[in-house]
């Protein structure tokens, strides 16, 4: 009635414009409220809100050395975050954040002014912080003009809804904590951490104002890839902070002035600290997790929030792989030396298309049904790849096979050490690079342990009842039952003519009176004590077991040797010590397993102790001491096995044993000479330099100057003979010490 009454035209048509604008956009607000562009979350659900959180590998001294995630996200509470942040957050992002309660209306119209009226597309949009973390919160799924609009709308009422829950500090974390930071970093502290290496409240003003202005645009103003960018952002936040007086203009240049500095830290999973181990624990956790739900409980390491407390000692860790890479680089620089133009890689054609054809190129395309000419023609085709060395990553011109024959030259290790009282593992480096050798050479090789094994064979021996000063002859002896198998031995001129005592024989690693001490031993009874001692793996019974024929895991042998320390009991090596939630709630604690009953005498542990300590002062592994002047209280045993293919060392301190394989992944390769390729020469020297790393740092003292206990009395009496033995005249003198004794190998002892 009234609009008939308007007898203006154009009057008439604006409010009917208007009427029908104002409809629409009602009726479009309801339809959106209702649903009609996809569901609203209630305040149910808004107030029941869950993360997806990383999980945290800590070590046992406290330090973070790996997360598990889908995205990166560590949550945090509000008073984990610096002042600074918060005031620079609300100064270039929403400086009206604690006056409105949602939606900003003042900026809308300000934006809306700019944008529509004076053309101004770089007027921004006018989002609260409230309705960015409702963005956060339920990302958008489609793009075009139209769709932006509902999206914002939908925003908008989701803001309203979180601010009728929640306080501002909680909004102001839930944001923060969701927020991307690039990188795959999602939330404060994980950027705080990636970027500066430190948590979030230990920020300084100008590293909370780098992190805060990425938020504009993660990757243009990333400090990483863009850092002038980086920096003019960082010093625009500082002067709004002035702008809305949270700082002095002279607190603000002055800051402005600061380069910018990070501490740049990817938690990039081939990288960082123990990731060979990092791995390990990955595996067991995905484990426990799938245990856990056949309980009913649901719990994902990727984005349960989970705190995995491992046994790692960091600063160890860090000073073990130093000492890896230390030997390492300067041992493959003499391998390859040592082959130059005859190396296997180089000359050997049937080895090299071996590898060819067992490689995963090869078989994709014979399985594409290429023929073996477009196969080869495929992998010897130059392209600019990235191989690396000890030296550097280089792009080289290089094919398929190139890339595969530069890494087939490349020697590995594995090295582990352990809490031998509880298992507790300390160090753990299962392989030299990560990123280019996955493989982990403690939890899943399998190698020849060579004379490591011996000390498991002398154990047995005094065990049955033979004493450590029985003596038995180094003459090489040839054994008809075992197809004419005759060991030898790399020492003396005249070895046919001596006869050593155990401790002498075992410090030296003699190979002939290995095997005739598990000859008078029996096989059995050295598998049995193997057994005792906690070797599960099945054991070859030949007489060839007392050269260390056996293919066994690091981890295994180190739990065995590990009874020389702990009163005769064996032990299980073990990574996790406790798995909380993201709120420190304990949900398991892993207890140490230790073996129920000792594997040998403490007369016997003492007499092995001693014969292992000769072994280091004046055996196979006395360069310890000669070479790189170490005192410390240490037993071992070297291992060298079958044509140089695997070095070991076996190290035993009063509260730490160490263990160390150096080889090359392929077993066809080994080093090319037993000076080069013996395990006081390729694996010894890792332990070493260890150890000297270990002792100039006093905070390890507790390890390092720790002593044996003193052999009782009868230990000593046990051990008090003359090394070696020399055959009288007359024996000497009807025997040939160039020819071979003939015999069976006695087997009566040897039944299993």
């Amino acid at each position: 009635m009234m609009f008939k009454k308007i007898k203006n035209p154009f009057l008439r048509i604006g409010i009917l414009s208007l009427l029908v604008v104002g409809s629409s956009v009602f009726l479009l607000l309801l339809a959106i409220y209702l649903g009609a562009w996809g569901k609203i979350p209630n305040t149910n659900e808004l107030s029941d809100f869950r993360y997806q959180r990383a999980s945290e590998v800590y070590s046992a001294d406290s330090v973070l050395i790996g997360k598990y995630f889908l995205f990166d996200r560590q949550p945090i509470q509000f008073e984990a975050v610096p002042k600074n942040l918060i005031e620079a957050l609300v100064a270039i992002e929403d400086e009206r954040f604690y006056d409105h309660s949602g939606i900003d209306y003042k900026s809308l119209l300000r934006v809306a002014f700019k944008t529509i009226l004076m053309q101004d597309q770089s007027a921004g949009g006018g989002s609260t912080l409230s309705q960015q973390l409702a963005k956060n919160l339920y990302p958008r799924e489609k793009s075009g003009k139209f769709n932006l609009a509902i999206s914002k709308l939908k925003e908008m009422i989701i803001a309203s809804r979180l601010e009728s829950i929640y306080s501002k500090n909680d909004i102001l974390m839930l944001y923060l904590n969701t927020v991307s930071f690039g990188d795959n970093t999602f939330g404060i502290e994980s950027a705080s951490l990636k970027f500066f290496n430190k948590s979030a409240k230990e920020l300084k003003l100008e590293e909370s104002a780098t992190l805060v202005g990425m938020l504009k645009a993660t990757y243009g103003y990333n400090p990483r890839v863009f850092p002038k960018n980086s920096l003019n952002r960082r010093n625009l936040v500082l002067q709004s902070m002035y702008s809305n007086n949270f700082i002095s203009q002279q607190e603000a240049d002055s800051l402005k002035q600061l380069p910018l500095q990070l501490n740049y830290r990817d938690y990039d999973y081939n990288q960082g600290i123990a990731p060979y181990f990092r791995e390990e624990v990955r595996k067991q956790m995905l484990g426990w997790a799938k245990a856990q739900r056949e309980k009913g409980q649901d719990y994902n390491i990727y984005t349960s929030g989970l705190k995995i407390y491992t046994t790692l000692d960091s600063k160890m860790q860090i000073l073990a792989e130093e000492a890896m890479v230390q030997h390492m680089k300067g041992l493959q620089n003499n391998f390859e030396k040592s082959y130059g133009n005859r190396a296997p890689w180089k000359s050997d054609k049937k080895l090299i298309n071996k590898i060819i054809q067992s490689s995963d190129p090869y078989k994709k395309w014979k399985n594409a049904g290429l023929k073996e000419d477009q196969i080869m023609d495929s992998m010897n085709l130059k392209k600019e790849i990235q191989l690396s060395d000890w030296n550097q990553d280089e792009m080289r011109s290089a094919s398929t096979v190139d890339s595969l024959l530069h890494y087939l030259k490349f020697l590995n290790t594995g090295s582990l050490s352990i809490d031998p009282k509880t298992g507790a593992v300390k160090t753990w480096i299962g392989g030299i690079n990560f990123k280019h050798f996955k493989y982990d050479h403690i939890s899943q090789s399998k190698r020849q342990v060579g004379s490591a094994f011996k000390p498991i064979v002398y154990t047995a021996a005094l065990e049955n009842g033979i004493a450590p000063c029985t003596y038995f002859s180094a003459q090489e002896v040839a054994y008809e039952n075992m197809e004419g198998w005759s060991p030898s031995n790399s020492g003396k001129k005249d070895e046919a003519y001596l006869n050593y005592s155990m401790e002498e024989a075992l410090s030296n690693s003699v190979n002939t009176v290995a095997v005739k001490v598990l000859e008078k031993t029996g096989i059995s009874k050295v598998i049995q004590q193997a057994k005792k001692m906690g070797i599960d793996t099945k054991l070859p019974s030949l007489p060839s077991l007392a050269l260390g024929t056996a293919e066994i895991k690091i981890n295994e042998l180190a739990g065995a040797f590990a009874s020389y320390l702990n009163n005769g009991k064996s032990v299980t090596p073990f990574l996790i010590e406790r798995i909380t939630n993201e709120k420190d709630s304990v949900i398991e604690i892993f207890k140490p397993v230790v073996a129920e009953k000792r594997a040998f005498s403490e007369e016997n542990g003492q007499i092995m102790i001693e014969m292992m300590k000769a072994t280091v002062n004046s055996g196979t592994a006395a360069r310890i001491r000669s070479t790189y002047g170490i005192k410390n209280d240490i037993a071992g045993k070297t291992g060298t096995t079958q044509n140089n293919k695997d070095a070991w060392f076996v190290a035993l301190t009063p509260k730490l044993l160490n263990i160390t394989w150096v080889g090359l992944d392929n077993h066809e390769i080994g080093f090319n000479s037993t000076s080069l390729g013996q395990g006081a020469n390729a694996a010894l020297p890792i332990f070493a330099l260890w150890i000297q790393k270990l002792n100039a740092d006093k905070s390890f003292n507790y390890i390092t100057r720790a002593k044996f206990p003193t052999p009782t009395s009868s230990v000593m009496s046990e051990l008090n003979c003359d090394p070696i033995k020399r055959d009288g005249f007359f024996k000497r003198l009807f025997k040939n010490p160039k020819k071979k004794k003939i015999k069976d190998f006695k087997t009566s002892n040897n039944k299993t």
